[in-house]
């Protein structure tokens, strides 16, 4: 073989490697970067990545991995330097997906794509019941939303005093965000509160000569007796009889709130002794606040009341959560007997 065909071979070899080192070289290349962006990171060990207000690199880089929410956690963390997610970290509860890629993942949360939370409350008895609830739901810790709902400034900003603070929160579905502030929740809450007592329902209120806010105390007392909603306007009209003839409430969950011991099936003498502001056997008129978070039913039952002459009510001897009614002294007692020897029959006795 000739020196110039000898060349020209090595010519072609030198470039046939190096053609195999850019591709070998480029392979590995596109792998990284597939690896990097596009490859599948996501586990399914958590269905959300909480993302707090104020976290740094350092915060949500342990969060991850300390939840194995990721495979790869160098490969995240080289894509959001790249993409530059530090910078524009937006806290928020995002759901997870299994199989999701770093590129996906990482552009939910700059954009801050995360779903809205579902509050749901109703019927909760104390403050501290609801402040435990948010902190459930939301990003603020249960002791934040005690010191707002605690808290004179904000109260009296509202319009209310701290007994009756809580009849501002309307029992409902709410949709929003899980990193609302304490703060914001409360303003939201009272653009509720704004909207649900509309001309239409203050009318009625100022018809019953109440006030939204005892409307609501006394709808709480209402929800408390009532175990189905068709009972509660027939219960309302009885309370508000009471209320009209200036005869106190004596209603039992008044006793029970006052006692702060929810376990109570049957109220007796030493419960009723206790000296509270809430025991409507020795205070008359309304208590100074609500007993729990009433339903919309039981509200709307107030200001829908049945008309009636009934004074009296007691629970039915069946056990069926229904009550008998009574006009009269003589008619009530006749079914307080009743009930008092179904529950003696059964030993219930507290």
């Amino acid at each position: 073989m000739s020196n110039e065909k000898k060349t020209l071979s090595t010519k072609y070899k030198i470039i046939i490697a190096a053609a195999a080192l850019i591709l070998i070289v480029g392979a590995v290349i596109g792998l990284q970067f597939y690896n990097t962006y596009f490859a599948p990171n996501v586990t399914d060990n958590e269905k959300f990545l909480f993302v707090r207000t104020g976290s740094d690199m350092e915060a949500l880089l342990k969060e991850v991995e300390e939840k194995k929410i990721l495979n790869n956690v160098e490969a995240f963390q080289k894509a959001a330097l790249k993409m530059e997610l530090f910078s524009r970290l937006k806290p928020g509860k995002y759901t997870l997906k299994k199989g999701m890629n770093n590129r996906n993942l990482i552009n939910m949360i700059k954009a801050g794509n995360q779903d809205p939370v579902k509050l749901k409350f109703q019927g909760l008895r104390t403050k501290q019941n609801f402040a435990g609830y948010l902190s459930r739901q939301l990003e603020p810790d249960s002791l934040t939303f005690i010191n707002y709902l605690d808290s004179n400034a904000v109260i009296e900003k509202y319009g209310f005093d701290k007994e009756n603070f809580y009849t501002m929160f309307i029992p409902n579905t709410y949709e929003m965000y899980w990193n609302t502030a304490a703060g914001d929740f409360l303003e939201r809450m009272h653009q509720e509160y704004t909207k649900f007592w509309t001309s239409a329902r203050k009318d009625k209120a100022t018809a019953l000569n109440l006030t939204p806010i005892q409307v609501t105390i006394l709808a709480s007392i209402v929800d408390g007796e009532a175990l189905y909603d068709k009972e509660m306007p027939t219960i309302a009209g009885l309370y508000l009889n009471r209320l009209s003839k200036g005869i106190k409430l004596q209603a039992d969950p008044t006793v029970i709130y006052a006692n702060g011991d929810f376990t109570v099936n049957r109220v007796t003498g030493p419960l009723l002794r206790i000296e509270s502001p809430y025991n409507t056997y020795k205070h008359a008129g309304l208590p100074p606040g609500p007993i729990m978070m009433p339903s919309i039913a039981s509200i709307d039952a107030v200001l829908n009341k049945e008309n009636h002459q009934y004074i009296y009510m007691c629970a039915k001897e069946d056990f069926s959560g229904y009550h008998n009614f009574a006009k009269t002294r003589a008619a009530h007692e006749v079914n307080a007997r009743k009930y008092r020897a179904a529950l003696d029959a059964r030993k219930i006795f507290r």
